[in-house]
């Protein structure tokens, strides 16, 4: 029985300090990268982990150099008459992850990232081909978000 009690204890005292973490993380991302917890879906863990695998944002000429980055650009796969594209399996796969993140949260959320991917869906693409569509259009997203404005 004491050592069940220790380990709550212990359980109790490491959720206290995760919770002040998170709390702490997120007054960062307020001042760091405010833009991305404004984008739907990217919550402080997600930004941090973003900023931190991005590691400054103006090493990349174009937000398509910053989406082959993150894997998140598409690759032909075309056969025959069949036009199609593949997700890139290479890449950033931490930066990939928190785009697959901030996707699946804008799908399951009403809202402009569910509204289009209902649209590739009606256009024929199947789930795999409309998640790979909306990482790209999220690439660009952050990527902008991350962007420094330009100083007149």
């Amino acid at each position: 029985m004491r050592v069940a009690t220790e380990l709550v204890a212990d359980i109790h005292a490491l959720n206290v300090r995760v919770n002040a973490l998170e709390r702490e993380l997120t007054e960062r991302m307020k001042l760091v990268a405010p833009q991305l917890l404004a984008v739907s879906g990217c919550g402080a863990l997600t930004a941090a982990k973003l900023v931190g695998e991005t590691a400054n944002v103006t090493r990349f000429r174009s937000e398509a150099c910053f989406a082959m980055h993150a894997g998140a650009a598409p690759i032909p796969a075309s056969s025959g008459m069949t036009n199609r594209h593949r997700l890139a399996r290479g890449g950033n796969r931490q930066l990939n992850a928190a785009l697959h993140r901030i996707a699946v949260t804008q799908i399951r959320l009403d809202g402009p990232g569910r509204d289009y991917y209902q649209r590739r869906l009606a256009m024929g693409n199947t789930k795999i081909e409309a998640l790979r569509a909306m990482k790209r259009r999220l690439a660009r997203v952050v990527f902008n978000a991350l962007h420094p404005e330009p100083t007149a």
